[in-house]
């Protein structure tokens, strides 16, 4: 990845600011709440209670059981997103007069807090993209499917919240082209440094590009940035050498493999009306405490997607989530503290997360049945707003618009002195930025919202 690609200007889009309104006026996007009996191809199956679509395609919404091991205590049950597909987050990268540009959508999503967000090229599942709706082509996605005239410059399968969905996967993607590009009206190019410059407004910057985006290797720093994110300089120097040390990788894979092997819970499928303590009713599914999440029905009419419009389901978590991310300077090099993170949606059980991770307004039913771990969070959580505590990174982005409503997250990356971290406990392990970097040219270590902080990383330097 070039250095250019840092810049915070672009030649082709210098003025994104008046293109954004300009997409914002030009969106007609509708999204109101409908009884599960109004969502048109989508019904309850009359024995399991499942709720699918007709198509047999999507997702579908079952049921989820999780035990402490073989032949161990049901510890809880659970709804639970199934998506077989595997989708394409893709994004096209080009060279304009020697600076890496990508190709950026605003896209609408029915789940999204404010319509439009800047999304990857593609963002589309195969039922999407091979017209199981009937709709419109997807823009853009020959160039992720025949790759041989291209360069691709990242192609790995990623996981999402394990909370919610079982075993989901994406296919992230960076393509670069090098032939002209016809540029659709909700399509923009736009510098690596433009889109960090963006990360720090809210809600602006979506999950599917984070994901893709945070497998960019970090680069030089921009040369002269027009709002510097950290005075700091020893701040940046620190994450600078971070990002170049990757060594240790042996030990911190077999770190996350002894995890794996000593948090093993059992998960079944089960039907979804088979699952304790939620209840249907005309609007939603819900959890008999109000807790957790719910599931309701949305009809979505809209002016710039491939189907006009249409109904689903979507997962709207009770609360907003936090991602926080421990660092700390150790002679002069940045190490990040990280967390083993046990959820029943992971295919191997554990990926790597943050520090703390309260998923939805609550750090999840097997860390809160692990009384010593519960404790260990709760105290992180504390350093994280502790008065001494020195915050680089504090912005709301939201996740997933087309399978959650309204879900988002506060990523927070807080330094504090080693010292004040204290012991720790064996699901936890200070690391290197490269480190986590060279782990994400593979599939299942780091998890969406560890991915999200690193990419959050790389715009304060």
């Amino acid at each position: 990845m070039t250095a250019s690609a840092l810049t915070l200007s672009s030649p082709v889009t210098p003025d994104f600011p008046t293109w954004w309104a300009g997409r914002l006026q030009e969106n007609v996007f509708d999204v109101r709440r409908v009884p599960f009996s109004e969502l048109s191809g989508w019904d309850f199956h009359p024995e399991t209670g499942d709720l699918a679509h007709e198509s047999g395609r999507y997702f579908s919404v079952e049921g989820l059981a999780v035990h402490s091991g073989a032949g161990g205590a049901h510890l809880w049950s659970q709804p639970i997103l199934n998506q077989l597909d595997i989708a394409i987050l893709g994004i096209l990268a080009k060279e304009f007069d020697g600076e890496l540009h990508f190709l950026m959508q605003a896209k609408a999503e029915p789940g999204n807090l404010n319509g439009l967000q800047l999304s990857p090229t593609v963002q589309a599942t195969p039922s999407n993209y091979t017209r199981i709706h009937r709709g419109d082509a997807t823009p853009y996605v020959d160039y992720f499917i025949d790759t041989r005239r291209h360069s691709v410059l990242v192609d790995v399968l990623q996981s999402e919240q394990g909370a919610w969905f079982l075993r989901k996967r994406n296919r992230n993607m960076i393509v670069e082209v090098h032939e002209d590009v016809p540029v659709l009206p909700n399509f923009c190019w736009l510098t690596l440094g433009q889109i960090h410059d963006l990360l720090h407004t809210p809600n602006m910057i979506n999950m599917d590009a984070r994901t893709v985006l945070s497998c960019v290797p970090f680069g030089e720093p921009p040369g002269s940035p027009a709002v510097p994110r950290v005075a700091d300089d020893s701040f940046r120097a620190a994450v600078r050498r971070s990002a170049r040390r990757t060594d240790g990788l042996r030990e911190l894979t077999s770190w996350l493999t002894e995890a794996r092997c000593r948090h093993v819970p059992l998960i079944l499928s089960i039907p979804l009306r088979d699952v304790d303590g939620w209840h249907r009713t005309e609007h939603e599914i819900r959890h008999r405490d109000g807790r957790h999440f719910s599931v309701l029905g949305v009809a979505v009419t809209t002016s710039h997607r491939e189907v006009r419009s249409w109904t689903q389901p979507l997962l709207a978590p009770a609360g907003a989530g936090l991602a926080g991310l421990v660092v700390s300077e150790v002679d002069g090099e940045l190490r990040l503290l990280v967390r083993a993170d046990v959820r029943p949606g992971y295919s191997e059980g554990v990926e790597i997360g943050p520090t703390v991770q309260d998923q939805g307004g609550e750090i999840g039913p097997f860390v809160q049945d692990q009384g010593g771990e519960a404790d260990e969070q709760a105290r992180f959580r504390h350093l994280l707003f502790a008065p001494e505590t020195r915050v680089r990174y504090d912005v709301e982005l939201s996740e997933e618009g087309g399978r959650f409503h309204h879900a988002r997250t506060r990523y927070l990356i807080a330094e504090v002195e080693r010292d004040a971290v204290g012991d720790l406990s064996d699901d936890y392990r200070w690391v290197t930025t490269g480190q986590l970097q060279a782990l994400l040219a593979h599939s299942r270590y780091l998890n969406i919202e560890a991915r999200t902080l690193l990419g959050c990383l790389q715009t304060l330097w």
